[in-house]
């Protein structure tokens, strides 16, 4: 399993980073201080880091510098600063990327998934699973093909309800659990997006829509995937 090092101080952003990275089966670690970032990558060194530049004690240059003086791990930037000058700096620092806020959180992640790819320390986790209808999933590259192997589209909210699912393969996730991992914490009673979703991937993936045999419902418990 990956771990990813959030450096944010913004507390509801690190928040929802770390939802959502959790929810794809990161592991997750969260720093609101330069001085945090630093002392938590020695403590746990992680495959991949997302890092704010906008800290409270250092710069977050300043943190790309020490962490490049040990390790090459992917390195992604999100600020608020959007000139070339200040881009071009971050990266010539050391940093693999660079997200300018305000951002897409399916394109951020799609950027760790990419930089993940490319570091040659990177081992993939669940890279895909083949169910017993041929359909087969594959977490890595974030697509879905058919039996015939003929791609099938998915929404990134679609996407994201699988992934969950899929990751926990065999196991009840509850509904709130799910509306928390893919919408957020103020979402955690609108089980009513679960049903629009569910249905929307059932008719997508499933052979017979109206008897499942992948997208499994436990009535008002929650939702289960099975091979």
């Amino acid at each position: 399993m990956n771990r990813v090092l959030v450096v944010e101080d913004e507390d509801l952003l690190s928040r929802a980073l770390a939802i959502n990275l959790r929810a794809r089966g990161y592991e997750v670690d969260v720093a609101l201080t330069a001085a945090e970032a630093l002392e938590a990558a020695v403590r746990n060194p992680p495959e991949a880091v997302i890092l704010d530049l906008g800290l409270p004690d250092m710069d977050g240059s300043e943190v790309i510098r020490g962490l490049r003086g040990w390790t090459s791990v992917p390195i992604i930037v999100l600020s608020a600063r959007s000139t070339q000058s200040e881009k071009v700096a971050a990266l010539d620092a050391g940093a693999d990327d660079y997200v300018t806020k305000p951002f897409g959180m399916d394109e951020l992640l799609a950027r760790v998934r990419a930089a993940l790819r490319r570091s040659p320390n990177h081992q993939p986790d669940q890279p895909q699973v083949t169910t017993s209808t041929g359909l087969v999933i594959d977490i890595a590259a974030g697509q879905v093909h058919g039996p015939s192997g003929d791609p099938i589209r998915l929404t990134p909210t679609e996407w994201h309800v699988l992934e969950v699912l899929v990751r926990n393969e065999g196991k009840l996730v509850p509904q709130r659990q799910l509306l928390q991992e893919v919408w957020g914490p103020r979402y955690e009673t609108e089980t009513n997006y679960l049903r629009v979703y569910l249905g929307q991937l059932r008719r997508k993936l499933e052979q017979d829509p109206s008897h499942p045999v992948h997208l499994i419902t436990e009535p008002g418990l929650g939702y289960r995937f099975e091979r």
